[in-house]
């Protein structure tokens, strides 16, 4: 009996075994790659035409890998050969690579021949990922950490400075409520007849004549004046909201909203340099020398902001000189209006914020992906810039430089976590000349 029941486990066990077999068999080939390198791989390279979960001027590329072996028989070999040059594929027959070529306008992919067997290991690895379900850890605790603590910015000091100036005032007036009633204790206890003013004076008058008002509104209208020429002085220089109109209109909400462009494509000196460059025209004409023709349901969109897409883009093929079918070499120069600028004295590092730090872009700029028309979002002054430094932690994990300072700030401080500003975030020379 006993020998039945072991052959019967035996039996599930090589049963379970052979359906997981069965179930990762298809994506087992994606999982060979790193699909951390493969989502840098995808935003440089694949990002500004494929989505993972929506089409764009190319197909979905979600489990593309798992869907082309299982529903067309193909293999990896194939994906390689169609990644490094579709051009070829199609030109030698391959009938799916034919298919794909005219269910897409009759576009042909561009070529990716730098990219190493491994680096499409990594790319299909990232797109073989499932979809990720992001969770405001506010919605659940709602009571945790930062959850109920408003952002400080600029404006946070200037009410502090109200306050304070509030305060000064109700302590003179308090004490000058006081010298007046030790005076008359004073007077009657010396006898001496305090003269009273005659109550049929016109109120201007009896104003006037009385000392303790004139010196409690005079000291009022100094403090209230004294507040808002400051306020008024701290704004030169804040252009927050300013968005001017550009000389060809490019719709941040299309590109990085609805198409999920990853800004460092256009903006890719963002990520190595001071500072985040305008994007090459030529950039633009990687997707727009096949999207000649704007859909309608986009241009419905565009009347509600007063805006004629198919204008726009041949506002495009003008200023680089394209007809439709080649460049001419006519090119015209874009004069475009620079919306982010700061003061000559001031020193900003994008790589060191972007790659070191690791801050996405709409920390600063806010939700570009929303932005019809952009804007300046953050006011950009000195008091913004030391508040993040106060409230960011540096992030330390796996470099031995900054392990080691830590280790030893974090004694100093008594903290686990350094803040920019512990590790030196608020020294003038970081940003000034």
């Amino acid at each position: 009996m006993k020998q039945v029941i072991y052959r019967n486990l035996t039996s599930k066990i090589l049963h379970l075994g052979f359906i997981l077999l069965l179930t990762f068999s298809t994506s087992i080939t994606a999982q060979d790659g790193d699909p951390a390198n493969g989502k840098k791989l995808f935003n440089t390279n694949c990002a500004s035409c494929h989505k993972l979960d929506n089409p764009m001027t190319g197909p979905a590329l979600r489990n593309v890998e798992a869907r082309l072996v299982e529903e067309q028989g193909l293999d990896r070999a194939w994906i390689n050969a169609w990644i490094r040059n579709s051009a070829a594929l199609i030109k030698s027959g391959d009938p799916y690579a034919t298919k794909i070529f005219a269910e897409w306008n009759n576009v042909a992919m561009t070529a990716f021949p730098q990219l190493s067997d491994q680096d499409i290991s990594d790319i299909l690895a990232y797109t073989a990922e499932p979809p990720t379900v992001i969770v405001d850890p506010c919605v659940e605790n709602p009571g945790g950490p930062g959850c109920d603590q408003p952002k400080t910015e600029g404006g946070a000091s200037n009410n502090l400075i109200l306050g304070a100036l509030a305060v000064l005032f109700g302590l003179l007036a308090v004490a000058l409520v006081l010298v007046k009633r030790t005076l008359n204790r004073f007077a009657d206890a010396k006898g001496i007849e305090v003269a009273t003013k005659d109550k049929g004076l016109p109120l201007w008058k009896a104003f006037v004549q009385n000392q303790f008002l004139v010196l409690v509104t005079a000291i009022f209208l100094l403090l209230a004046s004294g507040y808002f020429v400051y306020g008024y002085l701290m704004q030169v220089g804040v252009d927050q909201g300013y968005e001017p109109v550009q000389p060809i209109h490019y719709s941040h909400r299309i590109h990085a909203g609805d198409n999920g462009i990853d800004c460092k494509y256009c903006h890719s000196s963002a990520r190595v340099s001071k500072h985040s460059g305008i994007p090459s025209l030529n950039v633009c004409m990687n997707c727009h020398k096949s999207i000649s023709n704007v859909a309608a349901e986009t241009l419905a969109e565009g009347k509600q902001y007063g805006v004629d897409y198919d204008a726009e883009i041949q506002k495009l093929y003008e200023a680089v000189g394209w007809d439709g079918t080649a460049y001419t070499g006519e090119s015209k120069p874009v004069k475009w209006i620079r919306i982010h600028n700061l003061p000559d004295f001031a020193y900003f590092n994008h790589s060191q914020h972007v790659s070191v730090a690791g801050i996405e872009c709409q920390t600063c700029h806010g939700p570009v992906e929303e932005m019809e028309i952009m804007s300046q979002h953050s006011p950009l002054t000195m008091g913004w810039c030391i508040n993040c430094h106060r409230e960011t932690n540096v992030r330390v994990q796996d470099n031995g430089y900054y392990t080691k300072i830590h280790e030893e700030l974090s004694k100093k401080y008594g903290v686990e976590q350094l803040t920019a500003a512990q590790m030196g975030g608020l020294e003038c020379g970081k940003c000034h000349y």
